[in-house]
């Protein structure tokens, strides 16, 4: 298996950083876009844990649009192939000193 082909390694790259902009942004419609729609997606939070796009989709239109600024402090992305990919990043919300952690496949 070829790992981080350099075409696919930019397209997710891409991919996460919209990502990234509609969740600062809280961009509702763009975030369900992104994410797959099935019973099967699972989405864990800070202190939600959302099992199907049903339930992830109820999460984001009725979520508050306050406070998601946030400072990324590293990002690992790594392909698979040309189907397979995973994200990783660090990152901490403005103002605070906590730091969190997100992650896709």
């Amino acid at each position: 298996m070829d790992i981080d082909i350099p075409e696919v390694k930019a397209e997710v790259e891409a991919v996460f950083a919209r990502y990234e902009t509609a969740l600062v942004t809280n961009d509702v419609p763009v975030l369900d876009a992104l994410f797959w729609e099935s019973p099967s997606t699972v989405r864990f939070g800070g202190a939600e844990n959302l099992f199907g796009a049903g339930e992830i989709a109820a999460f984001r239109a009725a979520r508050s649009p306050a406070g998601l600024a946030r400072e990324v402090l590293r990002t690992s992305i790594t392909t698979y192939g040309r189907d397979f990919a995973t994200t990783s990043i660090t990152f901490r919300r403005i103002g605070s000193s906590k730091v969190g952690r997100q992650q896709q496949s």
